[in-house]
């Protein structure tokens, strides 16, 4: 293993201390699994580098779907927030807690691509009228 000395803002150290502690393992180990997962997901080339804000987590159906990077905020949602409900990226922001920096980078994300995000959302109706639909069965 190679060594490499890391210097970290004391702000970021102590709050990967309290997350490393949560987990029960040590800072090293804490920074060693970030990382890893960073490189991994980079690796994965999911990241679209042009929009830094944004990032893919799994699903519960295993399909990555984008997200506001630190949020958990689905694109699509803002999507939806803007096309459907008729929101502007202020008011966005404003409803969730955000930077308007954020939301504008999510809906330039979602417009160019915006076959995917149709894709997401399409994906999330089927599943709701399923079950839907199996609701009133079981009625």
């Amino acid at each position: 293993m190679a060594r490499y000395p890391l210097n970290l803002p004391r702000q970021l150290k102590q709050e990967a201390e309290a997350w490393a502690r949560k987990q029960g393992i040590s800072l090293n180990q804490f920074i060693l699994w970030a990382t890893a997962e960073k490189v991994g997901s980079l690796n994965q080339q999911l990241d679209d580098l042009e929009y830094p804000q944004i990032t893919y987590r799994r699903g519960a159906s295993g399909i990555p779907v984008p997200v506001l990077r630190g949020t958990g905020l689905r694109v699509q949602t803002v999507s939806i927030a803007n096309d459907i409900w008729g929101m502007t990226p202020e008011e966005i922001a404003e409803e969730f807690g955000l930077a308007q920096r954020q939301i504008e980078e999510a809906l330039a994300y979602s417009d160019s691509h915006r076959v995917e995000i149709k894709g997401h959302i399409d994906r999330e109706e089927q599943l709701a009228r399923k079950m839907h639909l199996s609701s009133q069965v079981n009625d």
